[in-house]
């Protein structure tokens, strides 16, 4: 009997023990940025991990942006793209909040990121389909409230910290 117990219990280690459930992190970014210095504020999202059901790794980030920014983006849409941000430049921004997401909510996620990606036309608006917009909508398919004033559209740190206060669950800060 006291061998049996042993075994079960050794059994027991070797359960807990394995590997933990594989996971990814979604992270909201936003840049300060300086129209003096060429980079103007953005915000964008980081996806880091490793997907549950393949093991595969995900280390990748998403913005959106004017195609080229010129003149032209003041008096309505313009050329879009969806950008990715180099390790060093991500390391230089504001982490606002992480939320660790599903393999469902990650395929969701780059879904629409290629919808963004592949919309034809002019689809990039400084009003009404920005930076801000884009994050947002990565933000509504997790579930998080959020609200666009107008106060806030070329701000993304600002709006950032405005999605935080109105999902007051993230348990996430204000960056400063």
């Amino acid at each position: 009997m006291k061998r049996l117990i042993i075994h079960l219990f050794a059994l027991l280690a070797l359960v807990w023990s394995g590997p933990a459930l594989a996971d990814v992190q979604i992270h909201f970014h936003s840049f300060n940025g300086s129209v003096l210095f060429g980079r103007y504020p953005h915000t964008f999202i980081v996806l880091e991990g490793e997907l549950e059901s393949t093991g595969e790794k995900v280390d990748e980030n998403y913005g959106f942006s004017a195609r080229k920014v010129t003149p032209a983006i003041l008096s309505g849409p313009v050329e879009h793209m969806v950008l990715a941000e180099s390790a060093k430049n991500v390391k230089k921004t504001n982490r606002h909040f992480t939320m660790t997401i599903t393999d469902a909510q990650y395929r969701k996620i780059i879904a629409e990121v290629r919808t963004w990606q592949n919309a034809p036309g002019k689809y990039y608006d400084l009003e009404k389909r920005n930076c801000i917009h884009f994050v947002g909508k990565m933000a509504q398919i997790l579930g998080l409230q959020v609200e666009y004033p107008d106060n806030m559209l070329r701000r993304p740190k600002k709006w950032l910290n405005h999605v935080v206060s109105l999902n007051p669950s993230l348990g996430a800060k204000k960056v400063k």
